[in-house]
C-alpha cells in the first residue's frame, strides 16, 4: 500500500470530522480552511445551508507572524458572531491538525468570547 499524501490525510480526517460535527441555528459550526498563506473561517448553518458571517486573514488584520494572524482572525470572527447574536459554537477544524495556526484561531475566537 502506498503512502499517502499530506493533502490525501486531511481530507480523510476531514471526511471524519463532517460525519460528526454538524452545525445548527442555535449552535452553528465554526469551519477553518488553512492555505499556505491565509486563514479563513466561516460559521454555518448547516440546516439552512448558509453562511451566518466570515472573516480571514485578508480582510483588516494586522499582525505580524502567521500564529498572530490567525488569532486576530479568531478575534474578529469571534466579534462578528456576538454582532449576530451567536455566543456558541461547534468548531470544525477542516482536517487539520489542532496545532499551530488552528490552535492559535480557536485560542483567540475564545478569549474573544466564543464558546466552543
Amino acid at each position: 500500500m502506498a503512502q499517502k499524501s499530506r493533502r490525501q490525510m486531511t481530507l480523510l480526517r476531514h471526511g471524519r470530522l463532517r460525519r460528526t460535527v454538524k452545525g445548527g441555528p442555535q449552535r452553528p459550526r465554526l469551519s477553518v480552511y488553512r492555505s499556505e498563506r491565509h486563514i479563513y473561517v466561516q460559521l454555518i448553518d448547516d440546516t439552512q445551508h448558509r453562511t451566518i458571517t466570515a472573516a480571514n486573514s485578508l480582510q483588516d488584520v494586522k499582525a505580524e507572524g502567521p500564529t498572530a494572524v490567525a488569532k486576530a482572525v479568531g478575534a474578529a470572527i469571534a466579534k462578528k458572531a456576538i454582532e449576530a447574536g451567536v455566543k456558541q459554537v461547534v468548531f470544525d477544524r477542516g482536517g487539520y491538525k489542532y496545532h499551530g495556526r488552528v490552535k492559535a484561531l480557536a485560542d483567540g475566537a475564545r478569549e474573544a468570547g466564543l464558546e466552543f
